[in-house]
């Protein structure tokens, strides 16, 4: 899959989302393979097709979930999308929390909070191990905490927008560069979260960037 493709891409929700989710990783082979450690966050990790049997996207535990698989297939269609600072649109760029804040207003109609720090404190914290598809994880990347956030795939990877020069990609947690970053485990839940104003439903493209959190993102 090419950048431009994978930017263009726009997965909707499906009434079958845990199925569409797995076939969609299958299909188009997003799920990377382990590998040596990072030492940095400039190393992406190569995006290789693995067989069907490899992946394990739905447990028992995460059946009940179909909306929150949605959100995963939703979020790998703008896989490619560059980095953009206070971006929240595949038309302008994403920073990491306007990528998570828009994939939940697209497909949940849900509207977190822009900074990755308020999205930790308007969410349920939960254990790492009870990590499910459509979770956020979160890591200390600029020496403060929930400084950086992506959404959890399952399999111990995350989709997220990283850094300026690079582009939403999928990564592993459990590589040294995020895991000894790596800092909280979240849950989004539908209750006690605010709706679009808006009532039409937003696309890719909507640009709604606030200033305030230009100088906070990476």
């Amino acid at each position: 899959m090419t950048a431009v493709t994978a930017a263009a891409l726009i997965v909707p929700a499906s009434a079958h989302a845990t199925d569409a989710l797995a076939d969609f990783l299958h299909q188009q082979g997003l799920v990377a393979p382990p590998s040596a450690a990072l030492e940095s966050a400039t190393t992406a990790i190569p995006v290789t097709p693995v067989a069907a049997s490899d992946w394990s996207v739905a447990e028992d535990s995460e059946l009940d979930r179909p909306l929150h698989s949605s959100l995963v297939v939703h979020a790998l269609g703008f896989l490619g999308v560059p980095f953009r600072l206070g971006g929240n649109s595949a038309e302008e760029g994403f920073d990491c929390s306007g990528f998570v804040q828009a994939a939940f207003r697209q497909v949940m109609g849900l509207q977190l909070p822009r900074i990755a720090r308020d999205q930790a404190r308007a969410t349920e914290s939960i254990a790492r191990s009870e990590l499910a598809p459509g979770d956020l994880v979160f890591f200390n990347t600029l020496g403060r905490r929930y400084s950086h956030v992506g959404i959890y795939i399952g399999d111990d990877r995350f989709v997220h927008s990283p850094r300026t020069g690079a582009r939403v990609r999928i990564e592993r947690m459990d590589v040294r560069f995020w895991d000894t970053r790596f800092n909280g485990a979240r849950r989004v839940q539908a209750t006690g979260l605010r709706a679009p104003s808006s009532t039409s439903t937003p696309t890719p493209t909507a640009a709604s960037t606030q200033a305030a959190a230009l100088l906070t993102q990476r």
